[in-house]
């Protein structure tokens, strides 16, 4: 973006694809403000950590109110719990909806309005293919699936206002998530192009929507899929 607009708050960024968007754009001049309730991975004069659990209200309400001035929101946070019909917690459902759904909903409803009075701003949320269904993942799906229509909802109140907000879609990427013992009864599906997809690549794609060229792209869910999406 111009250099009027240059912090950006990155939910999740002590790892993953968070971690990778954070880096990303401290590299290209940023200054990024990172909510994770991990410790800060970075180590950067423009990067400040903003320790929290992003399932505490209050915690995240002051901790976006802190953020005055920043022009740009990416929400990478994200957890995963798998289960078939018959085995579905409930918790699981609640905690997954809280941390994808519910803590962007809280951030976005502060930071969103200013950039929309400011008139320039970006959201960019990170979703995931299985938004479109996958066997064992349904209550996760729900929650990726809501990103989506929160996205094309939010995107239709600030066109107008010089502000845009996509989702950025991966297939199964290279984190940490895999080796999440929640998940041991799901393995990733490799994407037709024979590998996973690295979190560098996803955050190139944050990067470019975060840009003025991409200013006229929004309401979108576009995917990084390694071909996954030529066989459905």
């Amino acid at each position: 973006m111009s250099n009027e607009m240059q912090r950006a708050i990155v939910t999740g960024s002590s790892s993953g694809i968070g971690l990778a968007i954070a880096e990303n754009l401290l590299a290209q001049g940023w200054t990024v403000s990172g909510f994770d309730i991990a410790p800060a991975h970075i180590n950067h004069p423009s990067y400040s950590h903003v320790q929290l659990d992003l399932c505490d209200t209050a915690a995240l309400d002051a901790a976006a109110r802190a953020e005055p001035t920043a022009q740009a929101l990416v929400h990478a946070a994200g957890v995963l719990r798998v289960a078939p019909l018959g085995q579905l917690q409930a918790a699981d459902a609640a905690f997954m909806w809280q941390i994808h759904v519910n803590a962007l909903s809280n951030i976005a409803n502060i930071v969103v309005p200013r950039m929309a009075s400011a008139g320039m701003g970006r959201v960019v949320i990170v979703g995931s293919r299985v938004a479109r269904g996958f066997a064992g993942r349904s209550q996760y799906a729900a929650t990726k699936a809501a990103l989506i229509s929160l996205a094309r909802s939010w995107a239709a109140e600030v066109v107008a206002k010089g502000v845009t907000v996509n989702v950025v879609s991966p297939a199964a990427t290279q984190t940490a998530m895999l080796d999440d013992p929640a998940r041991k009864t799901a393995a990733p599906r490799l994407p037709p192009m024979g590998r996973l997809v690295q979190p560098a690549e996803i955050a190139s794609l944050v990067s470019y929507l975060l840009s003025p060229a991409a200013a006229a792209i929004t309401g979108q869910d576009i995917q990084i899929c390694g071909g996954s999406s030529l066989l459905t």
